[in-house]
C-alpha cells in the first residue's frame, strides 16, 4: 500500500536507484497503490549514463510493498522494501530493463506482467 511522495527501490537494470510515486494513473481519486498497479514516478537517483536520467517522469508496476497483502486464500504476502520496475508506456505492459532483480509477488504475473515475471529471480 503505497501513497503520493513514497519512495521506491527499482528492482530493474534501467540506471535508476530510487523513484518518488506521484499518481496513479486511471484511478481517479483513489489515495493507494497496491501490487500489480501502474504508478507514474519521478526518478530521485539514477546512475551516471544510464537508460533513464534524474527528474524523468516514467510509468512503473509496484512488484512488492513493505505492507502485507492479503490473498483469497486467507495467506498474506509482505516484503522488506517497496521496489517497482520501471515500464515502456503506460499502454505497454513491457519492462523498459532486461532483468528484474529480487523477487516479485504473484499478483504482478495475474495483473498481466507475465514478462516481468518470466524474467524474475522468484515469483512468491
Amino acid at each position: 500500500m503505497l501513497q503520493q511522495r513514497s519512495i521506491l527501490d527499482v528492482a530493474d537494470n534501467t540506471g535508476a536507484k530510487k523513484v518518488m510515486m506521484i499518481g496513479v494513473p486511471g484511478r481517479g481519486n483513489k489515495l493507494f497503490a497496491f501490487v500489480g498497479d501502474i504508478i507514474t514516478v519521478t526518478v530521485k537517483e539514477a546512475a551516471p549514463y544510464a537508460q533513464v536520467k534524474e527528474g524523468e517522469i516514467l510509468q512503473a508496476v509496484i512488484v512488492r510493498t513493505k505492507k502485507e497483502k492479503r490473498r483469497n486464500d486467507g495467506s498474506y504476502i509482505r516484503f522488506d522494501n517497496n521496489s517497482c520496475v520501471i515500464l515502456v508506456d503506460k499502454n505497454n505492459k513491457d519492462p523498459k530493463g532486461t532483468r528484474v532483480f529480487g523477487p516479485i509477488a504473484k499478483e504482478v504475473k495475474d495483473a498481466g506482467f507475465s514478462k516481468i515475471a518470466s524474467l524474475a529471480e522468484e515469483i512468491y
